[in-house]
């Protein structure tokens, strides 16, 4: 029985940390910061576009979309290496993160900011509230990668950046 607590411990931790911190995968709506010391002139603040793409100085066109920070990082560090530094002090990291979505039997749906750890619950709260005839046992999620295909979730759901939460009406 304490080897099943364990390995459920493990797999939570694991699913929190895919999208928080060092594995968090950047996506359109992203808004980032890169710096490298000491070259005020490399420092950006941008938006990922739809494309995923930025330009940055002396680099050109990066497909950012789909990178962790550390990989950015490495990216432009290796870019910028050589040519034009002998061995840049590169910095990326997030100002604000892409959106998540809700909508069906909350009191105000839309677009809300997404913060690292939240669950539909908090997403709910921030959207108002349940709405009289709101299912606490209706609760679909529509994971960004794959919006198609939708999944069953409960209040305690994780929610993740670009995730589409859906609140189902209650049958009396």
């Amino acid at each position: 029985m304490r080897i099943l607590y364990i390995l459920a411990s493990l797999l939570f931790s694991s699913l929190v940390l895919a999208q928080s911190g060092e594995n968090y995968r950047l996506g359109p709506g992203d808004s980032i910061e890169i710096k490298v010391y000491g070259e005020e002139e490399l420092d950006l603040s941008t938006q990922l576009t739809d494309s995923g793409i930025i330009n940055y100085p002396f680099l050109g066109a990066l497909r950012l979309s789909g990178l962790t920070l550390k990989e950015v990082e490495v990216l432009i560090h290796d870019g910028l290496k050589g040519d034009y530094l002998i061995n840049p002090n590169v910095y990326v990291g997030i100002v604000t993160y892409r959106p998540f979505y809700i909508h069906g039997e909350v009191k105000k749906p839309g677009a809300y900011p997404y913060q690292p750890g939240m669950t539909v619950n908090q997403a709910v709260a921030l959207a108002g509230g349940l709405t009289e005839r709101a299912s606490k046992e209706g609760v679909n999620l529509s994971r960004e990668g794959n919006k198609l295909q939708q999944e069953t979730g409960t209040l305690n759901s994780r929610v993740f950046a670009g995730d589409t939460i859906t609140i189902q009406q209650r049958f009396f």
